[in-house]
């Protein structure tokens, strides 16, 4: 019998594969999942092709940054049912005021409200931390706010961007297989992600989310960490609108609608627990490409489109529910 056996201590290596399946296993399950879709998806149409793959890209990108804005804020332990007007806000700001500038100065205006969603997130976050009123009445409140600036801006659809901006998000680079919108994707996740996510900034993301008076008495900001949450998410949800400028060629202030609650789908599905303090952003990314994927091949299939969306919901649903489940496993363990 060896030392380890008599003492009932479990070898590090054992304890690291069962903790690296618990952390990543909901995500490489939706990457599954995602990959399961796509060769499915690529049967039905008559001549599947690099076209269809640069839709999806188009019709995912501005989906894919608003659930990596929302699951920012709810690995904080709160949540923004703002940010879909806030996308709309950007989405029209963009539009109308781009359609008559070159690629530069579409670039810097791009710039500044990514500056400015990054500072909308971050007032709403000082509201909820200054009030203390929970996050989803707050949030709930700026809804309306944001909403009815985007409808200031424009009443109705309209504006346009100069073409290099709009190749953004529905070019191709290197080859017609690799979308644009998919590089722009994983840029964004790089420059704004990664750097902090094993960081200072990023953990206390997490401890916050996990337990804020521990984080407290840990020597955490909790009140600058959540609005940090915010502010970064309100940043990801600039990045949406701008991509929704890019992808769709106009702004319009009601489109920003359908991303509110699809982000938290794609967010929870993607890995991140309601409770906070657990998930990624690449689950998200993955997560929002199915979404979109399972729509698009409703669709495909001659579903009509508002049964479409009743069963992409209730899959949403039994998905949200079995990772329910699974967290309450893990806790147990």
């Amino acid at each position: 019998m060896t030392t380890a056996a008599a003492t009932g201590v479990r070898p590090r290596g054992g304890q690291s594969a069962g903790r690296l399946a618990r952390r990543h296993g909901w995500t490489v399950g939706v990457y599954v999942l995602l990959l399961v879709l796509v060769l499915y998806w690529s049967t039905i149409p008559a001549k599947w092709g690099s076209f269809d793959v640069q839709s999806l890209a188009i019709d995912t990108l501005p989906l894919a940054f608003a659930a990596m804005a929302q699951s920012v804020v709810i690995i904080s332990g709160g949540i923004d049912l703002s940010i879909g007007s806030l996308i709309s806000l950007v989405n029209v700001v963009s539009a109308k005021y781009m359609i008559d500038t070159g690629f530069r100065h579409a670039l810097l205006l791009a710039a500044l409200l990514l500056l400015g969603s990054a500072a909308a997130g971050a007032f709403t976050g000082s509201l909820i931390v200054v009030s203390r009123v929970p996050d989803i009445v707050v949030t709930l409140a700026m809804l309306f706010v944001w909403a009815g600036l985007a409808l200031e801006v424009l009443q109705i659809p309209g504006g346009g961007a100069p073409l290099p901006y709009l190749q953004l998000g529905t070019g191709h680079w290197w080859s017609q297989w690799i979308p644009s919108g998919l590089v722009i994707l994983l840029l964004g996740f790089a420059v704004f992600w990664l750097p902090l996510r094993w960081a200072r900034p990023g953990l206390a993301l997490y401890s916050v989310g996990s337990n804020r008076n521990a984080a407290y008495l840990s020597g955490v900001g909790v009140a600058r960490t959540r609005i940090f949450a915010y502010a970064l998410g309100g940043l990801f949800g600039g990045l949406a609108g701008l991509a929704l400028t890019a992808t769709s060629g106009i702004g319009d202030p009601n489109a920003g609608q359908y991303y509110t609650l699809n982000s938290v789908a794609a967010a929870v599905l993607g890995g991140v627990s309601l409770v906070g303090g657990v998930g990624g952003l690449i689950g998200p990314i993955a997560a929002a490409f199915v979404v979109t994927l399972v729509k698009t091949m409703l669709i495909l299939k001659g579903v009509d489109q508002n049964w479409a969306q009743v069963i992409q919901g209730s899959l949403i649903i039994v998905v949200v529910m079995i990772g329910g489940l699974a967290i309450r496993q893990r806790r147990r363990a």
